[in-house]
């Protein structure tokens, strides 16, 4: 699963949204990591939809553009929670083994952002 499509799947995980909510929501939730143009959101919805992740909820006209919004299938949730999952095995692996490099090399712990901007 890719970055661009895990974060939009977690962007839908707590209600329905349309493009440009989830535009943001995507943002927000990568603390401003993935930052997706438009052309790529429905690029990775269209693919989503096609997997049965994600279906479309319900379409609005406001301010007489229509809006779509997606909402996750029972499928989708599993996908996110499956993947969500992975993700933390992978980097609870990771941290051990730094960990263990540490102590090997006497090397102090790093106390800053890591790649994804949290600490390590």
């Amino acid at each position: 699963m890719t970055q661009a499509a895990f974060f939009v799947l977690a962007a839908l995980a707590d209600e329905p949204r349309h493009g440009y909510g989830i535009l943001r929501e995507v943002e927000e939730l990568s603390a401003g990591a993935v930052q997706m143009r438009v052309g790529t959101l429905y690029g990775v919805l269209d693919r989503l939809t096609a997997d049965a992740l994600i279906v479309l909820d319900r379409e609005e006209v406001h301010d007489g553009r229509l809006r779509r919004y997606y909402r996750l299938t029972d499928e989708g949730m599993r996908a996110l929670g499956a993947e969500a999952e992975r993700m933390a095995a992978g980097a609870s692996a990771a941290k051990q083994r730094i960990a263990e490099g540490r102590k090997a090399t006497g090397t102090p712990p790093v106390t800053g952002p890591g790649l994804a901007g949290g600490l390590a």
